[in-house]
């Protein structure tokens, strides 16, 4: 049970690590299409949020989470894709929330909803598309 939880230590400090990257080309598009565009924030929060699902499919695929073998790589996408949209929804009825409601920046208020939205993506692409859990596959 130990080297079990070493193991899913380690990957989610990589997992963290491909996400910190990822929240911050998030957060960067998120406040230049606001500031600079004038667009709205919740649209922003969609637009900033693809891009970065984008370079999170990308990474966490290649470095973080073992290719499934009894899946194809459309499917593992689509899966992503589809585990990302429910993330995206959490993040902006957080975004919602945290500004419509409590009042908060709207930056602040993103970085509360991404650690949120982390802990459900970890878990999610874990459950889902992690072929190691199975014992499946080797390639990344």
């Amino acid at each position: 049970m130990g080297n079990r939880l070493k193991r899913l230590a380690s990957q989610f400090v990589m997992f963290a690590g491909v996400g910190g990257i990822a929240f911050l080309i998030d957060y960067s598009l998120l406040i230049i299409f606001t500031e600079l565009f004038g667009i709205h924030y919740l649209a922003s929060t969609s637009l900033a949020f693809i891009a970065s699902v984008i370079f999170n499919y990308l990474a966490s695929m290649r470095f973080v989470f073992t290719h499934r073998t009894d899946i194809s790589r459309r499917r593992e996408f689509i899966i992503f894709v589809v585990l990302s949209i429910i993330g995206l929804l959490l993040n902006n009825l957080g975004m919602f929330l945290g500004v419509n409601i409590c009042g908060i920046d709207y930056r602040i208020t993103k970085i509360l909803a991404t650690g949120t939205v982390t802990v459900f993506n970890f878990i999610t692409r874990k459950l889902f598309l992690d072929g190691s859990r199975r014992g499946q596959g080797k390639a990344r």
